[in-house]
């Protein structure tokens, strides 16, 4: 990794070599089998680590239009998503007393599926949602959704015609946006003076903590801690004002944050921010350690079903999702391992997984093609889906789940 990038937010050179995960496809883009005689482009896949402000992230940028113009992860088909997103939007309400004079502004809005608690609650709102396809969805349940990528030039217009926000909301998209400059300064534009902002994403100490290499692709940029927000957030006019961490996708942080000293501090900043010292964020050695964790864990897994392939065992997978392409095509596990990969979504259904090329099917097809054993892509999602997947496991199915360790259930 000799040609380290320059850290994103602070300008730093050279960032740190963390892991070199090879050249992956994009991770969601799923291939018609017509498409199989098309290229199918290849990126590198790199992280690195800042060692002036501590910011994780990947060091090879695909463009964000190839990544997002035409997606196929709608939110609403995991119910753990819809009951965690319901209960979000309730805090909220409630904390920052909502209702019809407020405006609620969503970034990567998605299918609709938190903005249409707000929507029932006569709590005006803006979707903003750069996929036309699943902005199409969230507009036919009656949510305004514009179909642009935010930034400093969009929040610009919306304070200029009168649309400053309350509340702004980003779930899973602060990591998603290459110039994270860029993103924060247009959350100060386009919030009013007494609003608050909330991002939640995959925490950073968690995805090096319990080796969540496969979080790693190509849309999602950083992988955030605290440590070097605090600065980012600070340089653009905004102070975070309290944190919570959250146990959705293997452990997530939601971070609050308003115009400095509109909100009190709450103590939750500091306790975190001492924590990820004692941790070790701020130092090189608790990256390396990582590195060598997700080795092992690609050992273990190959091996395991490798004996189980010899064992004359047939193995199939669950979860056609991003996650999921990154491991199968570091680990390299394809069609001489795995016959087919389940997944709840109509719309990956009858695709094939970028890179590997397996078939993706319903997941009525475990039930009735009874893999002996199965490789649980969604780990992040793992209660809901084996307790989906009953009838399954009752024939004698067995889930392998490979994060943060290899195990059997």
């Amino acid at each position: 990794m000799n040609d380290a990038p320059a850290c994103r937010a602070c300008g730093f050179h050279p960032c740190a070599p963390v892991l070199d995960l090879g050249c992956q496809p994009l991770a969601n883009n799923l291939l018609r089998p017509e498409d199989l005689g098309q290229p199918e482009p290849r990126f590198p896949l790199r992280l690195f680590v800042c060692p002036a402000c501590w910011l994780l992230q990947i060091g090879d940028l695909v463009p964000p239009a190839k990544l997002f113009c035409d997606y196929l992860y709608f939110s609403s088909f995991s119910d753990a998503m819809l009951a965690h997103a319901r209960r979000a939007a309730e805090q909220h309400r409630r904390e920052f007393r909502l209702g019809p004079q407020s405006l609620v502004v969503e970034i990567a809005s998605n299918d609709g599926y938190l903005l249409r608690n707000f929507k029932d609650w006569g709590i005006p709102c803006l979707g903003i949602e750069p996929a036309a396809n699943i902005a199409r969805v969230s507009r036919e349940l009656g949510i305004e959704t514009l179909v642009e990528f935010f930034g400093r030039k969009l929040a610009e217009r919306l304070r200029e015609s009168g649309r400053s926000a309350d509340l702004i909301l980003g779930n899973n998209v602060f990591a998603h946006a290459p110039d994270t400059n860029d993103f924060v300064a247009g959350l100060s534009l386009a919030l009013k003076p007494d609003g608050a902002v909330v991002l939640e994403f995959p925490y950073g100490g968690d995805f090096i903590e319990k080796t969540e290499f496969d979080t790693a692709y190509h849309e999602h940029v950083f992988y955030f801690t605290l440590t070097p927000l605090l600065p980012l957030f600070q340089k653009h006019g905004l102070e975070i004002f309290q944190v919570e961490m959250l146990p959705i996708h293997g452990g997530s942080l939601r971070v609050y944050a308003g115009h400095r000293g509109k909100h009190p501090v709450r103590p939750s900043v500091a306790a975190l921010l001492t924590d990820e010292e004692r941790r070790g964020i701020t130092r090189l050695e608790y990256y390396e350690t990582f590195t060598r964790r997700v080795g092992d864990v690609k050992d273990a897994l190959l091996r395991l079903l490798d004996d189980l392939k010899q064992q004359g065992c047939h193995l199939a997978a669950y979860g056609a999702s991003a996650k999921g392409s990154t491991l199968l095509n570091y680990c390299g596990i394809g069609a001489e391992r795995l016959e087919f990969v389940a997944d709840r979504s109509p719309h990956k259904q009858g695709r094939l997984t970028p890179g590997t090329h397996l078939p993706i099917v319903g997941p009525e097809e475990l039930a009735r093609r009874r893999p002996d054993y199965t490789l649980l892509l969604t780990w992040n999602f793992n209660e809901e889906i084996l307790a989906q997947q009953q009838a399954y496991r009752q024939a004698g199915g067995k889930f392998i789940i490979p994060i943060p360790e290899v195990r059997v259930v």
